[in-house]
């Protein structure tokens, strides 16, 4: 029978057994973290009715879904995580209390040319907060304190959110008698670190958006206000009262920024940059980029904001929220590519290995089930194998112990442990040895990302 040669679709991500469990550990913490902030998960499904998924329809969305047939059903894989939280909240309205927070990490499918670092098949992890009508200003402040603090938890530390609100930028373009084009400005400006600041203005004074030479160089010159958070606000209080929208934002910005700052997110971490605008015309208010400060040139590893109505394709609800979403397999893949993986990070199934010396299995088993009674995970090593097979095996795994249990070790009532990463070996007491294998496991961390930088 002629075989089928086994190959991994490009753009989809498989990764080996240690690697797999530093990506769980990640998605372990964050879903920990979300869940600290009183958020509840939510799983929806893979598959929706394609009307469901392209409500808002056209575009790139429509371009790059996974649609298909089955039976005289139009169904689709879900794209991104946000339009089924839309779906769920209009369908179960009665039956959620307001505001709703729900975090949800799963796989979404997205049928683009697969690149270094971008995937057709991949994970978000979501966090949102649904109100009701009206939502407050305060949930736009917590929102990044929670990435900050998921990030943090994660290992990261030179990391900055970079905050913005479009009523200001939808305000100052209005001002300017722009208003017509501020869509379109917005989605050119959000490309400035990319292309640079001379190609933005050729875009801007192109004839698809069609300003003067004075209205770019002004545009510019506004988003390129910098300085501490401080400084910032009190440069834009000089364009308030021009107009209300942009006023609007300006409290909704300042609101933001206090509210960081009393969530304990120290400014190292968080700064008002007016370059942000993120390219859809799906957010209303304030906006979310996260960067890795030592490599800008990865791009946003987090990002998100405001919108007015979650559902509006749904129901006659206003449904207004906030959220951000973390790509997680993207982000695995580039801390990965920049070594920020913890080499050190505990991957093996279990803490310790067991390695019967006699015929008779009892004695092992009933080990194990002591070890396993104080938290241990514990496996028992049963293949006749010759020891250096044995040994290997261990290895192979990465178990940071192995415990001989011999004719010996039984009479004595001890064990023999070796500690894999020393070498050193020692007969103990059951209790010894579980003491010395918890406070060495310990020790050690969990944290799957080591972030060097200070």
């Amino acid at each position: 029978m002629a075989k089928v040669q086994p190959r991994t679709l490009s753009g989809f991500m498989e990764l080996l057994p240690a690697r797999q469990v530093q990506f769980d550990r990640m998605a372990a913490i964050i879903r920990e973290s979300f869940s600290l902030y009183a958020y509840t998960p939510l799983d929806t499904p893979l598959i929706e009715a394609s009307e469901i998924l392209l409500a808002k329809g056209g575009g790139e969305t429509e371009k790059q879904i996974y649609r298909f047939t089955k039976g005289d059903s139009d169904l689709s894989l879900r794209f991104d995580l946000t339009v089924p939280l839309a779906k769920y909240v209009a369908l179960n309205y009665a039956r959620l209390a307001f505001p709703f927070r729900r975090f949800q990490i799963g796989k979404v499918y997205r049928g683009e040319r697969a690149q270094r670092g971008r995937f057709r098949e991949f994970y978000q992890a979501d966090i949102d907060v649904i109100g009701d009508g009206q939502l407050d200003i305060s949930n736009d402040a917590e929102i990044p304190a929670i990435i900050y603090r998921t990030f943090t938890a994660l290992g990261l530390r030179r990391f900055q959110i970079r905050v913005n609100n479009r009523k200001i930028l939808n305000g100052f373009y209005t001002m300017l008698g722009l208003t017509a084009q501020a869509g379109a400005i917005m989605r050119t400006v959000d490309k400035l670190e990319k292309i640079g600041e001379k190609s933005v203005r050729e875009l801007l004074t192109a004839p698809e958006i069609g300003l003067t030479e004075d209205q770019a160089a002004e545009i510019l010159k506004f988003i390129s206000i910098k300085g501490c958070n401080a400084d910032v606000l009190a440069a834009l209080e000089g364009y308030r009262n021009r107009h209300p929208m942009f006023d609007e934002g300006l409290d909704e910005l300042s609101a933001v920024a206090k509210n960081l700052a009393a969530f304990g997110v120290p400014e190292t971490h968080f700064v008002l940059d007016l370059t942000i605008a993120r390219g859809l015309d799906y957010y209303t208010g304030t906006v979310y980029e996260t960067t890795m400060l030592d490599h800008p040139e990865i791009g946003s590893i987090c990002s998100g904001g405001r919108y007015d109505n979650l559902a509006e394709y749904y129901t006659d609800k206003q449904l207004p929220g906030v959220g951000i979403s973390i790509g997680l397999t993207r982000l695995f893949f580039v801390l990965e590519d920049q070594g920020y993986l913890n080499e050190q990070l505990n991957t093996a199934p279990a803490d310790v290995l067991i390695l019967p010396m006699t015929e008779d299995m009892g004695p092992a088993i009933e080990l194990a089930t002591q070890l396993r009674s104080t938290a241990l995970r514990t496996q028992i090593y049963g293949e006749q194998k010759k020891f250096k097979q044995k040994m290997n095996y261990a290895d192979k795994l990465g178990v940071p112990f192995v415990i001989f249990l011999g004719d010996d070790e039984i009479k004595q009532n001890k064990v023999s442990l070796k500690n894999m990463r020393t070498g050193e070996q020692k007969t103990l007491t059951l209790t010894e040895a579980t003491i010395q294998m918890i406070e060495a496991l310990g020790a050690a961390g969990d944290t799957p990302i080591q972030d060097k930088g200070e």
